[in-house]
């Protein structure tokens, strides 16, 4: 393993020297992500290549001296996936920003993995067009999205990353450079690695450009707020929203701990009578899209009639300033958590039938380790996001566990859409299956043999 002078001067070479940073020229960002738990590591340098070939001959020479490699997006993960080694380098794909093409006959764009949602959006706004995939934080990188198989709030009706994303073009550890996938819609050849890396925590691969799905930009839009009494009359509602025909667009559940929180300290004015706030347990937000307005209308009065039919306390269709606070805020109930010093942030993901059983079993674990955990979720795809309020390290670690259990038995996974990464490990570790735990270590084998991608992430 060579020492800091040595790393500098041999990507150097490669990148030029102004794109290594070593020793305390390294910015503290590049040492950690999100991540509530995670303890940052600064390391041996930073290298920002500008060019897949760039990457190409870094993890060359990075392999034939065995140095950890871990890539880094926009570093807004929250399972701590590019918390880097020490004795490793970070490569960041910030110069790999370029928007490659987009082709609206295909109705497809080509980005490089530093390209930021917020950029994409706007470039693809021109077209007409929309990549819906959207995790709720607009900084983040295509790069990242696609090492975590990033989902969001629309997944209920678009999909994940992984349905949205057709190719990749990707460098593995040795400095091979794969094509897979492309602009096809479809493809039934051999093993389909565009879906294997994809989601792989950069264990795999590092990729540097994404052929991505798109969608067309709808004119219409509208969304609908309704309170509970019940958090139980919530969860049952969604499976019936959700087979109605309507096709929302988000479809999220809010508890009323973060609804106060959110109310309180972003300031939100929704309109909600005192009476009705001070009976709801819980919110559903409903978004829908058209193309029509007059179809957007009747789509929107079908909802508040089965939202009253599924025990709704009151029905209110936000005007667009007020909705577009709300689904902001909802984007930030992250940083409303962290704001009030929750001290971990999880997301199980079970089928959405069974969210009712699951957050019941998420009250049930809070009373029994007096606990405080508050909860919103993509209700439309099983997505449960939860805060955990438990300062004791290994109380809080027994928790993750009971909840992470209660998730696996309703047939559900440890995350839908943070990974596993550094922080959840342990939990994934013991509970998964141990035979695919291995089949796991034999493909990470034979795309990294000497184990120089993203050490630690995922497995130990």
């Amino acid at each position: 393993m060579p020492g800091p002078a040595a790393i500098s001067e041999l990507f150097a070479a490669i990148v030029g020297p102004e794109h290594v940073f070593v020793g305390d020229a390294i910015p503290d960002d590049y040492g950690r992500d999100e991540a509530l738990t995670a303890v940052p590591v600064r390391p041996a340098a930073v290298v920002r290549p500008g060019s897949t070939q760039e990457v190409s001959a870094l993890l060359r020479a990075a392999d034939a001296r065995r140095v950890p490699v871990t890539a880094r997006g926009a570093g807004t993960g929250l399972s701590g996936a590019c918390i880097p080694r020490a004795d490793g380098i970070v490569v960041s794909f910030e110069r790999m920003n370029r928007v490659l093409e987009i082709d609206e006959a295909n109705a497809v764009a080509v980005v490089e993995p530093g390209v930021r949602l917020e950029q994409l959006d706007v470039e693809l706004a021109a077209h007409g067009l929309v990549y819906p995939v959207y995790p709720g934080e607009y900084s983040a990188s295509l790069g990242g999205n696609v090492g975590t198989n990033a989902g969001g709030m629309r997944a209920v009706k678009y999909g994940v990353t992984r349905q949205n994303v057709l190719g990749v073009e990707a460098v593995l550890a040795s400095g091979a450079v794969i094509q897979c996938g492309g602009k096809l819609i479809k493809a039934s050849t051999g093993y389909d690695l565009t879906q294997l890396l994809i989601g792989s925590e950069g264990t795999l691969a590092l990729v540097t450009q994404a052929t991505l799905r798109l969608q067309p930009r709808l004119a219409h839009g509208a969304t609908v707020l309704a309170p509970f009494a019940k958090l139980d009359e919530v969860t049952s509602a969604v499976p019936r929203i959700v087979a109605s025909g309507l096709a929302p667009l988000m479809l999220e559940y809010i508890d009323i701990l973060t609804m106060s929180a959110m109310i309180n300290q972003l300031g939100l004015k929704l309109g909600i009578p005192d009476a009705i706030r001070a009976k709801a347990l819980a919110y559903l937000v409903v978004s829908l899209e058209s193309a029509r307005a007059d179809r957007l209308d009747q789509d929107v009065e079908a909802t508040g009639e089965l939202l009253g039919e599924l025990g709704a306390m009151d029905v209110y269709v936000l005007p667009p300033s007020a909705a577009g606070e709300l689904i902001e805020a909802r984007e930030k109930a992250f940083w409303v958590a962290k704001a009030n010093h929750a001290d971990d942030v999880i997301d199980v993901v079970v089928p959405r039938a069974a969210i009712h059983a699951f957050v019941a079993r998420v009250a049930e674990i809070a009373r029994e380790h007096e606990t405080w955990i508050a909860g919103c979720g993509h209700a439309g795809d099983g997505n449960v996001h939860m805060a955990i309020f438990q300062r004791d390290p290994e109380r809080r670690s027994r928790i993750l566990r009971r909840l992470f259990e209660a998730g696996i038995a309703l047939g559900g996974a440890i995350s839908g859409e943070h990974g596993v990464g550094k922080e959840k490990k342990k939990h994934f570790l013991a509970l998964e299956d141990p035979t695919k735990i291995e089949l796991m270590r034999r493909i990470k084998a034979a795309f990294d043999p000497n184990g120089i991608l993203n050490p630690g992430s995922i497995f130990d």
